[in-house]
Protein backbone atom coordinates (compact mmCIF):
# COMPACT_ATOMS: atom_id res chain seq x y z
CA UNK A 1 0.00 0.00 0.00
CA UNK A 2 1.28 3.54 -0.98
CA UNK A 3 2.47 5.69 2.23
CA UNK A 4 0.09 9.09 2.16
CA UNK A 5 2.19 12.21 1.08
CA UNK A 6 2.81 14.38 3.35
CA UNK A 7 2.02 17.81 3.74
CA UNK A 8 5.19 18.80 1.95
CA UNK A 9 5.76 16.49 -0.38
CA UNK A 10 1.78 17.30 -1.17
CA UNK A 11 2.87 21.01 -1.55
CA UNK A 12 5.70 20.28 -4.07
CA UNK A 13 3.18 17.94 -6.24
CA UNK A 14 0.80 21.04 -6.01
CA UNK A 15 3.81 23.29 -7.21
CA UNK A 16 5.14 21.10 -9.98
CA UNK A 17 2.03 20.11 -11.33
CA UNK A 18 1.40 24.06 -11.80
CA UNK A 19 4.33 24.95 -13.12
CA UNK A 20 4.00 22.09 -15.97
CA UNK A 21 0.11 23.70 -16.22
CA UNK A 22 1.20 27.33 -17.10
CA UNK A 23 5.11 27.45 -18.23
CA UNK A 24 5.03 26.56 -21.76
CA UNK A 25 1.42 26.03 -23.04
CA UNK A 26 -2.48 27.03 -22.34
CA UNK A 27 -4.43 24.47 -21.21
CA UNK A 28 -5.90 22.31 -23.83
CA UNK A 29 -9.24 22.71 -25.51
CA UNK A 30 -11.96 21.05 -22.90
CA UNK A 31 -12.95 17.64 -24.23
CA UNK A 32 -17.06 17.72 -25.72
CA UNK A 33 -19.99 15.41 -26.25
CA UNK A 34 -20.00 16.33 -29.31
CA UNK A 35 -16.86 16.93 -31.59
CA UNK A 36 -16.46 18.86 -34.86
CA UNK A 37 -13.81 17.58 -36.67
CA UNK A 38 -11.62 19.28 -39.52
CA UNK A 39 -8.74 17.85 -41.59
CA UNK A 40 -6.94 18.90 -44.66
CA UNK A 41 -6.94 15.83 -47.40
CA UNK A 42 -2.87 16.05 -47.15
CA UNK A 43 -1.06 13.53 -43.98
CA UNK A 44 1.03 16.86 -43.39
CA UNK A 45 -1.62 19.54 -44.29
CA UNK A 46 1.07 20.83 -46.67
CA UNK A 47 0.48 22.45 -50.37
CA UNK A 48 2.50 23.92 -53.11
CA UNK A 49 0.89 27.55 -54.42
CA UNK A 50 -1.77 26.90 -56.68
CA UNK A 51 -2.46 23.19 -54.97
CA UNK A 52 -6.14 22.47 -54.00
CA UNK A 53 -6.77 21.49 -50.74
CA UNK A 54 -10.24 19.59 -49.91
CA UNK A 55 -11.14 19.81 -46.34
CA UNK A 56 -13.12 16.66 -44.86
CA UNK A 57 -15.91 17.95 -41.79
CA UNK A 58 -16.96 15.28 -39.98
CA UNK A 59 -19.01 15.81 -36.63
CA UNK A 60 -18.98 13.25 -33.85
CA UNK A 61 -21.11 11.84 -30.86
CA UNK A 62 -19.21 8.69 -28.77
CA UNK A 63 -17.28 8.12 -31.41
CA UNK A 64 -19.69 7.79 -34.05
CA UNK A 65 -20.96 9.85 -37.08
CA UNK A 66 -23.83 12.00 -36.34
CA UNK A 67 -26.52 12.26 -39.22
CA UNK A 68 -28.26 14.82 -40.52
CA UNK A 69 -26.72 18.07 -38.04
CA UNK A 70 -26.22 21.33 -39.74
CA UNK A 71 -22.90 22.66 -40.43
CA UNK A 72 -21.63 26.28 -41.11
CA UNK A 73 -17.97 26.46 -41.99
CA UNK A 74 -15.82 29.58 -43.70
CA UNK A 75 -12.70 29.27 -45.61
CA UNK A 76 -9.88 31.86 -46.12
CA UNK A 77 -6.23 33.03 -45.43
CA UNK A 78 -6.04 32.98 -41.03
CA UNK A 79 -7.21 35.93 -39.57
CA UNK A 80 -8.45 37.38 -42.77
CA UNK A 81 -12.03 37.54 -44.01
CA UNK A 82 -13.47 34.38 -45.38
CA UNK A 83 -13.67 33.87 -49.31
CA UNK A 84 -15.91 30.71 -48.72
CA UNK A 85 -18.99 30.49 -46.45
CA UNK A 86 -21.92 27.97 -46.76
CA UNK A 87 -24.12 25.75 -44.99
CA UNK A 88 -25.48 22.60 -45.31
CA UNK A 89 -26.68 19.39 -43.52
CA UNK A 90 -24.41 16.55 -43.13
CA UNK A 91 -26.81 13.77 -44.53
CA UNK A 92 -24.10 11.13 -43.09
CA UNK A 93 -21.95 13.04 -40.21
CA UNK A 94 -18.92 13.90 -43.21
CA UNK A 95 -18.68 16.86 -45.75
CA UNK A 96 -15.77 16.91 -48.40
CA UNK A 97 -15.66 20.60 -49.17
CA UNK A 98 -13.42 22.49 -52.18
CA UNK A 99 -11.34 25.14 -50.08
CA UNK A 100 -9.49 26.00 -53.35
CA UNK A 101 -5.82 27.22 -53.34
CA UNK A 102 -3.51 30.43 -52.57
CA UNK A 103 -1.04 31.91 -55.04
CA UNK A 104 0.98 33.13 -52.03
CA UNK A 105 2.83 31.20 -49.85
CA UNK A 106 0.82 31.28 -46.44
CA UNK A 107 -2.00 30.00 -44.58
CA UNK A 108 -5.47 28.51 -45.57
CA UNK A 109 -8.18 28.08 -42.22
CA UNK A 110 -11.15 26.42 -42.61
CA UNK A 111 -13.69 26.76 -39.73
CA UNK A 112 -16.81 24.58 -39.03
CA UNK A 113 -19.33 25.37 -36.69
CA UNK A 114 -22.69 23.04 -35.14
CA UNK A 115 -25.49 24.01 -33.43
CA UNK A 116 -27.03 21.21 -31.68
CA UNK A 117 -29.46 21.26 -28.86
CA UNK A 118 -28.98 24.98 -28.14
CA UNK A 119 -24.88 24.79 -27.95
CA UNK A 120 -22.72 25.38 -30.80
CA UNK A 121 -19.56 23.37 -31.69
CA UNK A 122 -16.66 24.44 -33.49
CA UNK A 123 -13.79 22.72 -35.24
CA UNK A 124 -11.16 24.03 -37.78
CA UNK A 125 -7.76 23.03 -39.66
CA UNK A 126 -5.34 24.81 -41.62
CA UNK A 127 -3.31 24.02 -44.70
CA UNK A 128 0.26 25.57 -45.54
CA UNK A 129 0.88 26.84 -48.71
CA UNK A 130 4.51 26.21 -49.54
CA UNK A 131 5.42 27.45 -45.69
CA UNK A 132 9.29 27.57 -45.99
CA UNK A 133 9.52 30.25 -48.23
CA UNK A 134 7.04 32.66 -46.27
CA UNK A 135 9.38 36.44 -46.04
CA UNK A 136 8.58 38.92 -43.50
CA UNK A 137 6.74 41.52 -44.58
CA UNK A 138 8.83 44.09 -43.50
CA UNK A 139 13.19 44.80 -43.68
CA UNK A 140 14.98 45.80 -40.47
CA UNK A 141 14.53 48.77 -38.93
CA UNK A 142 17.53 51.05 -39.32
CA UNK A 143 20.60 51.20 -37.16
CA UNK A 144 18.76 48.09 -35.23
CA UNK A 145 21.92 46.02 -33.90
CA UNK A 146 23.13 49.13 -32.90
CA UNK A 147 20.07 50.47 -30.98
CA UNK A 148 19.94 47.69 -29.13
CA UNK A 149 23.98 47.29 -28.28
CA UNK A 150 23.66 50.56 -26.83
CA UNK A 151 20.91 49.54 -24.73
CA UNK A 152 22.88 46.95 -23.40
CA UNK A 153 25.62 49.11 -22.47
CA UNK A 154 23.38 51.15 -20.62
CA UNK A 155 21.98 48.16 -18.93
CA UNK A 156 25.90 46.98 -17.79
CA UNK A 157 26.21 50.31 -15.94
CA UNK A 158 23.27 49.42 -13.41
CA UNK A 159 24.20 47.39 -10.65
CA UNK A 160 22.22 44.36 -10.35
CA UNK A 161 21.53 44.83 -6.74
CA UNK A 162 19.67 41.58 -6.17
CA UNK A 163 17.94 40.61 -2.99
CA UNK A 164 17.14 36.66 -2.60
CA UNK A 165 14.47 35.68 -0.11
CA UNK A 166 14.48 31.97 0.90
CA UNK A 167 10.86 30.54 0.75
CA UNK A 168 11.07 27.48 3.33
CA UNK A 169 8.09 26.53 2.50
CA UNK A 170 9.05 25.75 -1.42
CA UNK A 171 11.91 24.27 -0.64
CA UNK A 172 12.47 20.09 -0.89
CA UNK A 173 15.18 17.97 0.54
CA UNK A 174 17.68 18.99 -2.74
CA UNK A 175 16.83 22.18 -3.97
CA UNK A 176 16.70 25.68 -2.28
CA UNK A 177 14.08 28.40 -3.78
CA UNK A 178 14.15 31.71 -3.36
CA UNK A 179 12.01 34.95 -4.57
CA UNK A 180 14.60 37.03 -6.21
CA UNK A 181 14.45 40.62 -7.29
CA UNK A 182 17.20 43.05 -9.64
CA UNK A 183 17.55 46.09 -10.06
CA UNK A 184 16.82 46.81 -13.93
CA UNK A 185 17.00 48.62 -17.07
CA UNK A 186 17.03 51.77 -14.92
CA UNK A 187 17.72 52.80 -10.97
CA UNK A 188 14.99 51.70 -9.06
CA UNK A 189 13.39 49.40 -11.76
CA UNK A 190 12.92 46.01 -10.70
CA UNK A 191 12.64 42.42 -12.01
CA UNK A 192 11.23 39.08 -10.13
CA UNK A 193 11.70 35.88 -10.29
CA UNK A 194 11.68 32.38 -8.23
CA UNK A 195 14.80 30.89 -8.47
CA UNK A 196 15.87 27.43 -7.58
CA UNK A 197 19.16 25.73 -6.94
CA UNK A 198 20.70 22.61 -6.58
CA UNK A 199 21.64 22.01 -2.36
CA UNK A 200 24.31 19.63 -3.09
CA UNK A 201 27.17 21.26 -3.60
CA UNK A 202 28.89 21.98 -7.33
CA UNK A 203 28.59 23.63 -10.47
CA UNK A 204 25.41 23.59 -12.66
CA UNK A 205 24.16 24.81 -15.88
CA UNK A 206 21.46 26.82 -15.90
CA UNK A 207 18.09 27.72 -17.26
CA UNK A 208 16.42 30.78 -17.87
CA UNK A 209 12.50 30.36 -18.27
CA UNK A 210 10.51 33.25 -19.42
CA UNK A 211 6.53 34.07 -19.37
CA UNK A 212 3.78 33.91 -21.65
CA UNK A 213 1.72 37.27 -21.97
CA UNK A 214 -0.41 38.41 -19.18
CA UNK A 215 0.61 38.27 -15.02
CA UNK A 216 0.47 35.52 -12.36
CA UNK A 217 2.25 34.34 -9.49
CA UNK A 218 5.06 32.12 -10.73
CA UNK A 219 6.35 29.06 -8.53
CA UNK A 220 10.00 28.22 -10.12
CA UNK A 221 11.07 25.42 -11.70
CA UNK A 222 11.96 23.10 -9.08
CA UNK A 223 11.58 19.51 -10.83
CA UNK A 224 14.45 20.26 -13.29
CA UNK A 225 16.40 21.81 -10.65
CA UNK A 226 16.59 18.40 -8.84
CA UNK A 227 17.74 16.97 -11.57
CA UNK A 228 20.87 19.22 -11.35
CA UNK A 229 20.11 22.53 -13.09
CA UNK A 230 20.06 26.15 -11.86
CA UNK A 231 16.40 27.58 -12.77
CA UNK A 232 15.28 30.68 -12.59
CA UNK A 233 11.68 31.85 -13.37
CA UNK A 234 10.75 35.29 -13.96
CA UNK A 235 7.94 37.88 -14.35
CA UNK A 236 8.38 40.88 -16.64
CA UNK A 237 5.91 43.07 -14.91
CA UNK A 238 8.58 44.81 -12.25
CA UNK A 239 5.99 43.50 -9.01
CA UNK A 240 6.84 40.24 -6.61
CA UNK A 241 5.56 36.85 -8.13
CA UNK A 242 4.52 35.51 -4.80
CA UNK A 243 1.26 37.55 -4.29
CA UNK A 244 -2.39 35.99 -4.63
CA UNK A 245 -3.23 35.32 -8.12
CA UNK A 246 -6.31 37.96 -7.52
CA UNK A 247 -3.89 40.89 -7.17
CA UNK A 248 -2.79 40.03 -10.60
CA UNK A 249 -6.41 39.71 -12.16
CA UNK A 250 -7.01 43.45 -10.85
CA UNK A 251 -3.89 44.23 -12.95
CA UNK A 252 -4.62 42.86 -15.93
CA UNK A 253 -7.87 44.00 -15.61
CA UNK A 254 -6.73 47.79 -14.90
CA UNK A 255 -3.51 49.18 -14.50
CA UNK A 256 -1.43 47.16 -17.01
CA UNK A 257 -4.38 46.35 -19.48
CA UNK A 258 -2.99 45.94 -22.64
CA UNK A 259 0.35 46.63 -21.63
CA UNK A 260 1.75 46.07 -25.10
CA UNK A 261 0.42 48.73 -26.33
CA UNK A 262 1.94 51.60 -24.11
CA UNK A 263 3.94 53.78 -25.58
CA UNK A 264 4.39 52.60 -28.84
CA UNK A 265 5.37 55.26 -30.43
CA UNK A 266 8.45 55.51 -28.90
CA UNK A 267 11.18 53.34 -28.93
CA UNK A 268 12.78 53.91 -25.93
CA UNK A 269 10.03 54.12 -23.67
CA UNK A 270 7.47 51.41 -25.02
CA UNK A 271 6.62 48.91 -22.23
CA UNK A 272 8.93 46.18 -24.13
CA UNK A 273 12.42 47.75 -23.86
CA UNK A 274 11.95 47.09 -20.13
CA UNK A 275 11.24 43.70 -20.98
CA UNK A 276 13.65 42.53 -23.06
CA UNK A 277 16.50 43.93 -21.24
CA UNK A 278 14.91 42.65 -18.44
CA UNK A 279 15.67 39.00 -19.73
CA UNK A 280 19.43 40.08 -20.17
CA UNK A 281 19.66 41.34 -16.82
CA UNK A 282 18.26 38.09 -15.47
CA UNK A 283 21.03 36.51 -17.03
CA UNK A 284 23.47 38.94 -15.67
CA UNK A 285 22.08 37.42 -12.30
CA UNK A 286 22.58 33.52 -13.39
CA UNK A 287 26.06 34.05 -14.39
CA UNK A 288 27.12 35.62 -11.00
CA UNK A 289 25.57 33.13 -9.08
CA UNK A 290 28.69 30.65 -7.14
CA UNK A 291 26.89 27.65 -8.16
CA UNK A 292 26.84 28.22 -11.71
CA UNK A 293 28.81 25.94 -14.41
CA UNK A 294 30.36 29.35 -16.01
CA UNK A 295 29.21 27.85 -19.48
CA UNK A 296 26.22 26.16 -19.58
CA UNK A 297 23.20 28.38 -19.91
CA UNK A 298 19.81 27.87 -21.80
CA UNK A 299 15.93 29.83 -22.33
CA UNK A 300 12.95 28.63 -22.77
CA UNK A 301 9.40 29.82 -22.43
CA UNK A 302 6.04 29.98 -24.75
CA UNK A 303 4.01 32.77 -26.70
CA UNK A 304 5.38 35.76 -25.59
CA UNK A 305 7.90 33.69 -23.77
CA UNK A 306 8.58 31.70 -27.05
CA UNK A 307 9.80 35.33 -28.45
CA UNK A 308 11.33 36.51 -25.43
CA UNK A 309 13.38 33.08 -25.83
CA UNK A 310 14.46 34.05 -29.37
CA UNK A 311 15.37 37.72 -28.14
CA UNK A 312 17.09 36.48 -25.25
CA UNK A 313 19.50 34.23 -27.37
CA UNK A 314 19.91 36.84 -29.96
CA UNK A 315 21.00 39.68 -27.59
CA UNK A 316 22.83 37.44 -25.04
CA UNK A 317 25.96 35.76 -26.35
CA UNK A 318 26.33 33.85 -23.26
CA UNK A 319 23.14 31.75 -24.25
CA UNK A 320 23.87 28.41 -25.95
CA UNK A 321 20.68 27.15 -26.62
CA UNK A 322 16.38 27.77 -26.71
CA UNK A 323 13.78 26.15 -27.01
CA UNK A 324 10.50 28.40 -27.79
CA UNK A 325 6.89 27.36 -28.11
CA UNK A 326 4.78 29.42 -30.39
CA UNK A 327 6.30 32.83 -30.18
CA UNK A 328 4.52 35.90 -30.29
CA UNK A 329 5.95 39.09 -31.38
CA UNK A 330 6.64 37.55 -34.79
CA UNK A 331 6.42 39.53 -37.74
CA UNK A 332 3.73 41.70 -36.26
CA UNK A 333 3.48 44.24 -39.65
CA UNK A 334 1.68 41.49 -42.00
CA UNK A 335 -1.55 43.12 -40.79
CA UNK A 336 0.00 45.94 -43.19
CA UNK A 337 0.52 43.82 -46.03
CA UNK A 338 -2.67 42.09 -46.27
CA UNK A 339 -1.75 38.87 -44.19
CA UNK A 340 -2.08 37.80 -40.68
CA UNK A 341 0.45 39.49 -38.17
CA UNK A 342 2.20 38.01 -34.60
CA UNK A 343 0.18 38.60 -31.30
CA UNK A 344 -0.50 41.03 -30.07
CA UNK A 345 -2.27 42.21 -33.19
CA UNK A 346 -1.31 45.43 -33.19
CA UNK A 347 -1.98 46.68 -36.88
CA UNK A 348 -4.90 44.12 -37.49
CA UNK A 349 -8.61 45.54 -38.27
CA UNK A 350 -9.46 46.13 -34.80
CA UNK A 351 -6.12 47.83 -33.50
CA UNK A 352 -4.98 49.80 -37.22
CA UNK A 353 -7.05 53.09 -36.46
CA UNK A 354 -5.49 53.55 -32.96
CA UNK A 355 -1.92 52.10 -34.24
CA UNK A 356 -1.74 52.74 -37.92
CA UNK A 357 0.89 55.94 -37.11
CA UNK A 358 4.78 56.03 -38.74
CA UNK A 359 6.09 56.23 -35.20
CA UNK A 360 4.38 53.66 -34.10
CA UNK A 361 4.63 51.21 -36.91
CA UNK A 362 8.69 52.28 -36.67
CA UNK A 363 8.91 51.09 -33.38
CA UNK A 364 7.29 47.73 -33.83
CA UNK A 365 10.00 46.90 -36.05
CA UNK A 366 12.65 47.09 -33.23
CA UNK A 367 10.82 44.89 -31.16
CA UNK A 368 9.61 42.34 -33.83
CA UNK A 369 11.07 38.74 -33.10
CA UNK A 370 11.41 38.60 -37.37
CA UNK A 371 14.68 40.95 -36.74
CA UNK A 372 15.88 38.76 -33.83
CA UNK A 373 15.73 35.66 -35.44
CA UNK A 374 17.95 37.08 -38.24
CA UNK A 375 20.55 37.54 -35.29
CA UNK A 376 20.66 33.95 -33.73
CA UNK A 377 23.81 31.90 -33.99
CA UNK A 378 23.25 29.36 -31.71
CA UNK A 379 20.72 26.21 -31.54
CA UNK A 380 17.38 26.25 -31.38
CA UNK A 381 14.45 23.65 -30.97
CA UNK A 382 11.00 24.84 -31.76
CA UNK A 383 7.22 23.75 -31.51
CA UNK A 384 3.69 25.01 -32.59
CA UNK A 385 0.55 24.00 -34.35
CA UNK A 386 -1.15 24.94 -37.92
CA UNK A 387 -4.31 25.72 -35.77
CA UNK A 388 -3.04 28.59 -33.77
CA UNK A 389 -5.46 31.69 -33.57
CA UNK A 390 -3.60 33.39 -31.26
CA UNK A 391 -0.05 33.22 -32.66
CA UNK A 392 -0.87 32.35 -36.92
CA UNK A 393 1.40 30.56 -38.06
CA UNK A 394 2.29 32.69 -40.84
CA UNK A 395 3.75 34.99 -38.62
CA UNK A 396 5.62 32.35 -36.78
CA UNK A 397 7.28 30.95 -40.46
CA UNK A 398 8.21 34.30 -41.33
CA UNK A 399 10.72 34.67 -37.99
CA UNK A 400 11.56 30.85 -38.51
CA UNK A 401 12.62 30.61 -41.83
CA UNK A 402 14.97 33.84 -41.73
CA UNK A 403 17.25 31.81 -39.16
CA UNK A 404 20.47 31.04 -39.81
CA UNK A 405 21.60 28.81 -36.92
CA UNK A 406 21.33 25.44 -36.63
CA UNK A 407 17.08 25.02 -36.16
CA UNK A 408 14.51 22.22 -35.91
CA UNK A 409 10.76 22.55 -35.98
CA UNK A 410 8.63 19.90 -34.01
CA UNK A 411 4.96 20.48 -35.33
CA UNK A 412 1.63 19.16 -33.80
CA UNK A 413 -0.70 20.58 -37.06
CA UNK A 414 -4.00 19.87 -34.94
CA UNK A 415 -2.88 22.19 -32.15
CA UNK A 416 -3.83 25.42 -31.49
CA UNK A 417 -2.40 27.87 -29.03
CA UNK A 418 -1.44 24.88 -26.30
CA UNK A 419 0.59 21.65 -26.60
CA UNK A 420 0.61 18.36 -26.46
CA UNK A 421 2.27 16.77 -23.49
CA UNK A 422 5.08 15.65 -26.41
CA UNK A 423 6.06 18.27 -27.11
CA UNK A 424 7.08 19.75 -23.86
CA UNK A 425 8.69 16.87 -23.18
CA UNK A 426 10.53 16.55 -26.64
CA UNK A 427 11.75 20.29 -26.58
CA UNK A 428 13.11 20.51 -22.46
CA UNK A 429 14.44 16.99 -22.99
CA UNK A 430 16.50 18.57 -25.55
CA UNK A 431 17.03 21.58 -23.72
CA UNK A 432 18.09 19.46 -20.55
CA UNK A 433 20.37 17.04 -22.76
CA UNK A 434 22.21 19.90 -24.36
CA UNK A 435 23.12 21.77 -21.48
CA UNK A 436 24.56 18.52 -19.87
CA UNK A 437 26.36 17.43 -22.35
CA UNK A 438 28.28 20.71 -23.45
Amino acid sequence: MTAPLSNKSFRFLLLATSFIISSFSYAQPVEQFIKVIVAADHADWVYTTGEKVKFTITILQSGNTLKDATVKYEIGPEKMEATKKDSLSLANGTLIVDGGTMKEPGFLRCIATASINNKTYRGLATAAFDPQLIKPAMANPPGFMAYWEQAKSDLAKIPIDARMTLLPDRCTEKVNVYHVNLQNFRAGTRLYGILCVPKKEGKYPAILKVPGAGARPYNGDIATAEKGFITFEIGIHGIPVTMDVSVYNNLMAGAISGYWNYNLEDKDRYYYKRVYLGCVRANDFIVSLPQYDGSNLGVTGGSQGGALSIITAALDTRVKYLAAFYPALSDMSGYLKGRAGGWPHLFDKNNLAFNNTKEKIETAGYYDVVNFARLLKVPGMYSWGFNDETCPPTSMYAAYNVITASKELFLALETGHWTYPEQTEKLINWLVSKLKTN
